[in-house]
C-alpha cells in the first residue's frame, strides 16, 4: 500500500515545477506594464470626462467587471483568428491565423483584464488629491498640463499603489488560468508532473508555495516603491 502522503514526492517535483516560473512571470510583468498603460489611459479619460470616450471607457470596465477572468481568455483567444481572418477576407491581406503563439492571447487578455480595475484605482487616487492644490497651481500659472503632470500624478501616485499592488498580485495569481489555452506555466507543468503518479494533492501544495513565495517577494519590491512614491506628499506636506 502507497503514501496516503508523500512530502518526498514534493520535495522531487519541485525543480519540474520552477522551470515553468519565467514563462508564468513573463506573462505576468508584461500583461502588467501593458494594463497600467491602459489603466493610465482610461483613468484620464474618465478623470478628464472626455466626451464619447468616457461612456465607452465605462462600458469597458462593466463588462470586465462583469465576465469571468476565463472566459475573457477564451474571447480574445478565439476572437482575435476571427477578426484577423474577417480582415484577410475583406483587405486581401495575408495574416498567419495560426502563427500567432497562445502566449500573446493570454498577455492581451490578461492586461485588458488588469487595465479595467487598475484605471479604477488610478481614477479614485487622482480624484482624492484635494482639489484645491489643482487651483493653487492655476494661481501661480500653470497650466492644467503642467499642474497633473507636477503635482497631481506625482501624489496620486503614492495613494494609488497600495491598491495597484494588489492588482498586481492578483495578475500573478489569473495567470494561473493560462494553461487552459495550451501553455506551459505552473498549473500546467504541475498537472503534467502530478499525472505521473496521481499525487496531484501534494503537486497543488508546491504550486500554492511558489504562488506564495513569489506574491510575497512582489508585495513587498512594491511595499518600496510606496515608500519611495509617498515622498511626494511629503514634500507637499511641509
Amino acid at each position: 500500500m502507497g503514501k496516503i502522503f508523500d512530502p518526498e514526492f514534493m520535495i522531487r517535483s519541485f525543480p519540474e515545477v520552477l522551470q515553468a516560473l519565467p514563462t508564468t512571470l513573463f506573462i505576468a510583468f508584461v500583461s502588467g506594464v501593458i494594463g497600467l498603460v491602459i489603466a493610465f489611459i482610461i483613468s484620464f479619460i474618465r478623470y478628464a470626462n472626455i466626451k464619447i470616450l468616457s461612456p465607452l471607457a465605462k462600458v469597458y470596465i462593466s463588462f470586465i467587471r462583469g465576465t469571468p477572468d476565463l472566459v475573457q481568455i477564451m474571447l480574445v483567444y478565439y476572437g482575435i483568428p476571427l477578426f484577423l481572418k474577417a480582415i484577410n477576407e475583406k483587405f486581401g491581406t495575408s495574416f498567419d491565423i495560426n502563427g500567432v503563439p497562445s502566449i500573446a492571447f493570454a498577455i492581451i487578455a490578461l492586461a485588458i483584464n488588469a487595465g479595467a480595475y487598475m484605471s479604477e484605482t488610478m481614477r479614485s487616487s487622482l480624484l482624492a488629491v484635494d482639489p484645491g492644490q489643482l487651483e493653487a497651481c492655476y494661481s501661480v500659472n500653470m497650466t492644467r498640463f503642467q499642474a497633473l503632470r507636477k503635482v497631481i500624478i506625482p501624489q496620486a501616485i503614492g495613494i494609488a499603489i497600495p491598491p495597484l499592488s494588489n492588482s498586481l498580485i492578483s495578475l500573478i495569481k489569473e495567470t494561473s488560468l493560462v494553461f487552459t489555452i495550451s501553455i506551459v506555466d505552473i498549473m500546467a507543468q504541475a498537472k503534467i508532473v502530478g499525472a505521473r503518479s496521481f499525487r496531484f494533492f501534494e503537486i497543488y501544495i508546491v504550486v500554492s508555495i511558489i504562488y506564495w513565495v513569489v506574491c510575497a517577494v512582489v508585495a513587498f519590491a512594491l511595499s518600496k516603491v510606496e515608500i519611495y512614491a509617498r515622498r511626494y506628499e511629503r514634500k507637499v506636506d511641509s
